[in-house]
């Protein structure tokens, strides 16, 4: 029997891939990636090896207080 890997939705997952937090907050995957690289010290990136994860609800918060425009 084969096990099928669950996904869970966006909105309930702690860490987003790049491409997932690109669609899930409308920000360009690659504006997403550079902002990434330049803020490589936040605390809502998560790094697994040399890919960075991105805190759903920490950057969510951030975006919330900080930004006006990327």
């Amino acid at each position: 029997m084969i096990n099928k890997r669950q996904e869970l939705p966006w909105w309930q997952k702690y860490t987003l891939t790049l491409n997932e937090a690109s669609e899930y907050f409308g920000i360009g995957y690659k504006k997403l990636k550079v902002f990434i690289q330049e803020n490589a010290d936040a605390d809502f990136i998560l790094w697994n090896g040399n890919r960075a994860q991105i805190k759903r609800e920490r950057f969510q918060k951030y975006l919330d207080e900080k930004m006006n425009v990327i």
